[in-house]
């Protein structure tokens, strides 16, 4: 199946990237914890940050392929019941981002960690965890899983069958462990206790001095002083709320359109072509049964 698909849908691998800048922040907490904001506030003070939806926008199809590939060699499991995922392999998205936030993070705590043993790593947390689910199925069941329109439009453009792998076909259920394959089930069975797995996880693994537990409502003051900046003289960024999320899905989906719609009409026309010859062909290899019977006929009478 997968070779199929890669041979229907596939892109040349992406180039290595060989790294100028370390990596020095790892935000490694759940989407939905103010990562928006906290990834505008990392470039205002000069870390340039990959947000996990900047791949939502990527428009080079064999980042997405490569992307969905670790989410399956992780989530999908190796036949050694094991899995490591180098450097390198990050730095193929990440590029020269001094730091990353959201979907990577959720995905790849722990192989981040053991890739970028030297970066600083903070855990951006929701306090009101109800909130923080009523947050998750919005944006990610409601306004992904049951969109009949991105289903639909996976089928037509490689860069939207990949993209839906990574998020709908194996990450999400992967992360909230869904027994079914289904990011719903998934999501609404498990999200809760997930959320706080995922949290003890990374207090478990990275040293104190080196984790900063942090909230959107602790502003600028904490982030700062971790990071050794400068306070900004302007308030905290507040961006990216949920509609603002399904406004951004829209423009996305409107980007990608007109590519779709060609695509899907190149397919119609191909089964159309493909379906016209095959009934030409039986048409003209289909014996006439009205002479067969008038020769079953003369020769019933002749014997």
């Amino acid at each position: 199946m997968e070779a199929l698909q890669r041979f229907i849908y596939g892109f040349p691998p992406p180039p290595p990237h060989k790294r100028t800048k370390p990596v020095q922040v790892l935000c490694l907490g759940m989407p939905r914890t103010g990562t928006e904001s906290l990834s505008v506030a990392l470039r205002k003070l000069g870390i340039e940050t990959y947000h996990g939806w900047d791949i939502l926008f990527e428009t080079d199809g064999s980042k997405l392929q490569h992307c969905n590939e670790l989410v399956r060699r992780k989530y999908w499991g190796a036949r050694d019941g094991d899995v490591s995922i180098s450097s390198a392999e990050f730095d193929v998205l990440l590029g020269d981002h001094q730091g990353v936030i959201d979907t990577l993070p959720s995905l790849f705590a722990p192989e981040l960690l053991a890739a970028y043993p030297d970066a600083k790593v903070i855990l951006n947390l929701r306090t009101d965890v109800d909130a923080w689910y009523r947050s998750i199925d919005k944006t990610f069941i409601q306004t992904f899983d049951q969109s009949w329109l991105l289903w639909t439009m996976k089928w037509f453009s490689g860069g939207a069958f990949w993209l839906t792998g990574i998020y709908i076909g194996c990450g999400i259920p992967g992360i909230f462990r869904s027994l079914n394959g289904s990011a719903t089930d998934g999501v609404q069975r498990n999200a809760k206790w997930i959320y706080r797995d995922h949290c003890n996880m990374v207090r478990g693994m990275v040293p104190k001095e080196k984790l900063l537990e942090w909230t959107v409502q602790d502003g600028w003051e904490p982030l700062c002083e971790f990071l050794d900046k400068p306070v900004p003289d302007e308030p905290f960024p507040n961006t990216n709320n949920p509609n603002d999320f399904t406004g951004r899905k829209e423009n996305l989906v409107k980007n990608r359109f007109v590519r779709i719609v060609r695509n899907m009409f190149i397919t119609a026309t191909l089964v159309g072509v493909t379906t016209a010859a095959a009934v030409s062909w039986w048409q003209g290899w289909t014996p006439d049964v009205t002479r067969l019977n008038e020769f079953v006929g003369e020769f019933t009478k002749s014997t």
